[in-house]
Formats: C-alpha cells, sequence, structure tokens
C-alpha cells in the first residue's frame, strides 16, 4: 500500500462486480488523482485554518471524496451540482481551480468569489457548479428550481441535488420532495450520510436511519450506497441520472459515508472513539480502496501512486501560495455584484 494502511482484509466489493467492467486504467487513475486532489487540498485547508489565514467556518470533506468524485464521473455536461456548506471537495471534483478555490478560503481578490463567498459560498457556472450554500436544507429547495428550470427548457439536464443526514429532516426537503415528484423533475438528491449532524448520530436524531427510504411517502425511489467506492457511487449516480433524464422522475440516493475530521474545524469530535475512527481509515478508507484496486490490476505501483502524490501535493502548495499572496479585496468590492442590473431605464 502506498501510504501503509491495511489491505483488502475487510474491504466491500464493488457492488461485487469485476472493476475492468466499471473503468479502464485511465480512468481509474484519474479518479484516483481526483479523490488524492480533494485530501491533500482539504489536509492544507486544515493547516491554514490553523494558522488564522481562512476565518470564519470552514467544514472538511475528508473521508468522503468517492461520493464528489463518483457523481462527477457520471454527470454530463450541463448538469447542474448543488450542495451545503461542506463543499470544498465538490468544488474541486467540478473542475474549479484550486488555486482559486484556496484563495477564496482566505478571502482574498483572486478567489472565485473574489474574496466575498469564503468557505461556505463559492460558484461557478462554467462548471455546472451552483453553489455551496451555509442554511441547512437549502440545496434541496434551490435544487429542486434548478430541475424545474430544466423541465420548463426541456434541455435533458438533470439537477444533482446534495445534502446531508442533519438536513435530510429539514422541513424543506420534503416540500421540495413532494413537488418534484408532482411534476416529474428530473432531479437526483444525494443525501451524503456520514452519520452525525453536527455532533448527533442519526440514530439518536432519526426515527428512520434509512434516509433512502424518505421519498417512499410521495412515491419516490431510492437507494443505499458505499459512499466510500467511488465506483458504486458512479453507478448509482448514472442510473439514478438516466432515471430522471428519461422523464421518471427524481430519484435519492443515500451515500453511506463518514467524515474523519470533526463537523467543522471548531468542532473537536469528542462525540465519539478514536478507536472508532481509525477503524474506518484502516477498513473503509476510498483512496486506499482505489490504490487496492490499480495495484490488483497491475495498473499502478507504489511508486507511480507515489508521483501522483508529490504532483498533487505541488499543486496543493501552489494554490496556498497564491492565496497567501493574493492581495485582499478592494473595499469597493463590497457594492458589486449585490443586485442584477435592470437594463435600460431601471
Amino acid at each position: 500500500m502506498a501510504r501503509g494502511q491495511t489491505g483488502a482484509a475487510g474491504r466491500r466489493k464493488t457492488n461485487g462486480e469485476d472493476p475492468k467492467a466499471l473503468a479502464g486504467k485511465d480512468e481509474l487513475l484519474r479518479y484516483y488523482r481526483d479523490m488524492l486532489l480533494i485530501r491533500r487540498f482539504e489536509e492544507r485547508a486544515g493547516q491554514l485554518y490553523g494558522m488564522g489565514l481562512i476565518g470564519g467556518f470552514c467544514h472538511l470533506y475528508i473521508g468522503q471524496e468517492a461520493i464528489a468524485v463518483g457523481v462527477q464521473a457520471a454527470k454530463q455536461p450541463g448538469d447542474q451540482v448543488i450542495t451545503g456548506y461542506r463543499d470544498h471537495g465538490h468544488m474541486l471534483a467540478a473542475g474549479m481551480d484550486p488555486k482559486e478555490v484556496m484563495a477564496e478560503l482566505t478571502g482574498r481578490s483572486g478567489g472565485s468569489s473574489k474574496g466575498k463567498g469564503g468557505s461556505m459560498h463559492m460558484f461557478s457556472i462554467e462548471n455546472d457548479f451552483y453553489g455551496g450554500h451555509g442554511i441547512v436544507g437549502v440545496p434541496a429547495s434551490l435544487g429542486t428550481g434548478l430541475a424545474l428550470a430544466d423541465k420548463y427548457r426541456d434541455n435533458g439536464k438533470v439537477s444533482f441535488t446534495f445534502f446531508g443526514d442533519g438536513a435530510a429532516n429539514q422541513g424543506q426537503v420534503y416540500e421540495s420532495f413532494n413537488m418534484a415528484e408532482l411534476w416529474r423533475l428530473p432531479v437526483v438528491y444525494v443525501i451524503e450520510n456520514n452519520q452525525y449532524a453536527m455532533g448527533t448520530s442519526i440514530e439518536r436524531s432519526s426515527s428512520e436511519t434509512h434516509l433512502y427510504r424518505r421519498g417512499a411517502s410521495f412515491r419516490i425511489p431510492g437507494e443505499e450506497v458505499d459512499g466510500m467506492d467511488v465506483l458504486a457511487v458512479k453507478t448509482a449516480a448514472g442510473k439514478a441520472a438516466e432515471h430522471a433524464r428519461s422523464g421518471g422522475g427524481p430519484y435519492i440516493l443515500e451515500m453511506k459515508t463518514y467524515r474523519y475530521r470533526g463537523h467543522s474545524m471548531s468542532d473537536p469530535a469528542k462525540y465519539r472513539t478514536r478507536e472508532e475512527v481509525d477503524e474506518v481509515r484502516k477498513t473503509r478508507d476510498p483512496i486506499d480502496h482505489i490504490e487496492e484496486l490499480l495495484e490488483k490490476q497491475g495498473w499502478a505501483d507504489e511508486p507511480t501512486l507515489k508521483n501522483i502524490d508529490g504532483e498533487v501535493k505541488k499543486v496543493v502548495a501552489d494554490a496556498a501560495e497564491f492565496a497567501r499572496t493574493s492581495p485582499e479585496p478592494d473595499p469597493k468590492e463590497l457594492y458589486t455584484d449585490v443586485y442584477a442590473s435592470g437594463g435600460a431605464g431601471a
């Protein structure tokens, strides 16, 4: 193993299928690189936060990388992605420039939102990314709205709408479910169930812990997916998107995953044991899983994987330096992008 983790003992198979049937060598290496970029980026973001270079809230995506990367693998050009505040991984998976994302985290003018959005509020129409959003449950409503626009325009696009297990208990989620099924909107709701809503385990906060069943009363189909397996995520996302794209209406995917860090950088995560976290790291880490598949197929050896890791670390180091040296926004930026122009005579 390239990073010294445990081997295949206790490792789940990818839906019982041969990995070669799900992805080729180049594709699997791309997923590995993309997930590793998210992991290394988030590690550096945590360091910058500790140094006081990132202010406000900062929610890291470490442990959940396979979900953002797997869904992007199933996404077609023009399909939208919208998510909550644990959003850095989604930005990078969507293809946003790591330099611009890191500069936004540090509130610099070189950031993707000119330093005004910070960790939770970035946006990139060019990459079909409709934002991270700080209000719990809001992506469900906004993502449903994106799907309504897609249906109105009859453009064949799908809205991939992400939210967490905590947000799954918000009332607006069910209002959105109802409208989406009633109007047969092309939306895939992706619930990233990382087992803890802030500091409360799902068993203590949800009467129905199988979140893919939450759409049953609205007649929305759903399924549970191993969110630590990028190939399982890709397969399930592709199936759900086809259902929505072909006029079948909404679909719910519950991604069973796990975050290694606290809810945010200010959370010491004392509500769970170190042994619990270590067990997941040793037996279910999504990046280790891809390393094992690559090595088993003879598609990469340890030196190759170390070289990729080195290249990724260089990208992240460059992003951090860009963020550090990028100037702060001009105070006049406070008044830009606040209102849309009404055109002539407005």
